[in-house]
C-alpha cells in the first residue's frame, strides 16, 4: 500500500491557530450566557406540612408538631416514616432564614443530638418552656452557634433544633403539640 500525502498541509502554527479560536469561541460562548441570564430565584418551597402530620395520625402515630408556624415562617422539609423504625422530622426557615427543625424518632437523645446538632454539642442547663408536650427541656449547644431542645416521650425523643436564635427556637416549642 503506497502512503499518499495529506490534503493540507499541518503545522505547529496551525495547532495553535485553531487553538486559539477554540478559546474565544469557549470565551464568547461563556459572555453571551452570563448577559441573558437571569437571577437565580432562591426563595424557599413551601411544603405542606400539616397534610404529613394528618397521614402520620392515620398511621396511628403521635407526631410532635407545631399548632401553627409564626408569620413568615417556612417550612421547607418534612421527614415521615412509618414501619418497624418511625420517625418524623420538620425543617423550618424563620421570617429572618434561619433554620428550625425538629425529629422525632425511637433513637436517644444523645444520637439525636450528636446527629443533628453537632458530635461536640455541649449539655447545658434544664429549660422551663411550657409547651403542650412538656415544660422542662434538655438544652444543647455548640460552638457554632446552633441550639438544640430535647425531651422523651415514651420511646421516643423529640428533638428540636437549628441555627435560629434562642427566642425563636423557644417560641417554637411552646406552639408543639401531638
Amino acid at each position: 500500500m503506497s502512503e499518499q500525502p495529506s490534503r493540507y498541509t499541518r503545522s505547529f502554527s496551525g495547532m495553535i491557530g485553531a487553538l486559539i479560536v477554540t478559546v474565544l469561541f469557549v470565551l464568547a460562548f461563556v459572555l453571551w450566557r452570563g448577559l441573558f441570564r437571569g437571577d437565580a430565584d432562591d426563595t424557599p418551597v413551601a411544603v405542606d406540612w400539616q397534610a404529613s402530620v394528618a397521614l402520620a395520625d392515620e398511621a396511628d402515630l403521635r407526631v410532635v408538631h407545631p399548632r401553627e408556624l409564626p408569620a413568615g415562617w417556612t417550612a421547607t422539609s418534612v421527614d415521615l416514616r412509618a414501619g418497624d423504625e418511625p420517625r418524623w422530622g420538620l425543617g423550618v426557615l424563620t421570617e429572618d432564614g434561619d433554620f428550625v427543625g425538629i425529629r422525632q424518632e425511637d433513637a436517644s437523645i444523645g444520637d439525636l443530638v450528636e446527629q443533628y446538632v453537632d458530635e461536640e454539642a455541649e449539655a447545658g442547663d434544664d429549660a422551663s418552656i411550657p409547651s403542650a408536650v412538656t415544660d422542662t427541656w434538655q438544652t444543647f449547644s455548640d460552638s457554632g452557634g446552633d441550639h438544640g431542645y430535647a425531651t422523651e416521650i415514651g420511646d421516643e425523643s423529640v428533638l428540636v433544633y437549628g441555627s435560629a436564635p434562642v427566642a425563636d427556637l423557644e417560641t417554637y416549642l411552646g406552639l408543639l403539640t401531638r
